[in-house]
């Protein structure tokens, strides 16, 4: 039980990604927050609800707590709500990410500026939101799901790159900030994982991938959710600043 009696708030853990960190999270004996946003024609409420009930099932504390990321006074709100329920916040993993892709003559400036809203702005709203909190407590963890593509570029996803190459800009600059207040800050970048937004992919996309992945398969979510646990536990403690690469081998 690595993170027993700690506190996390996950942003987009209603389903994929989120939900598998948010399960590793609890099953390491920490309670968790569940953030997920609500948008038409899908019932995240409902996901994140159901999210909740299986970690409450584990025998942590849970809650649900709807916010769009992008909205830094939805999420000084949820931050808030967070502390407030469970007394304090340990732990901070920005998750919740969205991809638009085109090449860039075909990328208009409202996809663009979506992507780098929600995958780069909204892990900024979300630190904002929590580090007075941990400052004042000298302790703290802070990990943001980058990506592979942040590290290599890749074809019709400028965007997303960009966004996933400034959330590691924006871990190794905040982890120099906050290292003398005992908060480490660091981010995982993953590969191509068989969940998520991976799941959206056109087959043909996934087969000319494998090739590339010297391990030959694609990633689980629960690598990245094992990945995330290790920093944010104190057997990570001297480790700060660092983006944490599970790609199967894809890019070193």
């Amino acid at each position: 039980m690595t993170l027993y009696g700690k506190t996390a708030l996950i942003t987009g853990a209603s389903r994929g990604l989120g939900e598998a960190i948010a399960l590793a999270c609890a099953a390491e004996g920490c309670s968790v927050a569940v953030n997920y946003v609500e948008e038409a024609g899908h019932d995240n409420a409902a996901e994140a609800e159901a999210v909740v009930t299986a970690l409450q099932a584990t025998g942590v504390d849970a809650l649900a707590l709807p916010a769009d990321v992008t909205d830094q006074q939805q999420v000084d709100d949820m931050v808030a709500a967070a502390i407030a329920h469970f007394g304090h916040l340990d732990i901070l993993i920005n998750n919740a990410g969205i991809f638009r892709d085109k090449t860039i003559k075909n990328l208009d400036k409202s996809d663009w500026d979506l992507v780098l809203a929600v995958n780069l702005t909204g892990a900024y709203n979300a630190m904002h939101a929590v580090i007075n909190h941990m400052r004042e407590r000298e302790t703290g963890r802070i990990i943001s799901i980058s990506s592979v593509i942040g590290q290599s570029g890749n074809i019709g996803q400028a965007n997303y790159a960009a966004s996933k190459a400034g959330i590691i800009g924006l871990t190794k600059s905040v982890a120099r900030e906050v290292a003398r207040r005992n908060i480490t800050v660091n981010a995982v970048a993953p590969g191509f994982i068989d969940a998520g937004m991976t799941k959206t992919l056109d087959d043909e996309v996934v087969q000319a991938v494998l090739p590339q992945i010297p391990m030959a398969r694609l990633g689980r979510a629960e690598d990245i959710a094992a990945a995330v646990v290790f920093l944010a536990s104190d057997s990570a403690a001297y480790i700060t600043g660092q983006v944490l690469a599970v790609n199967g081998g894809l890019y070193m």
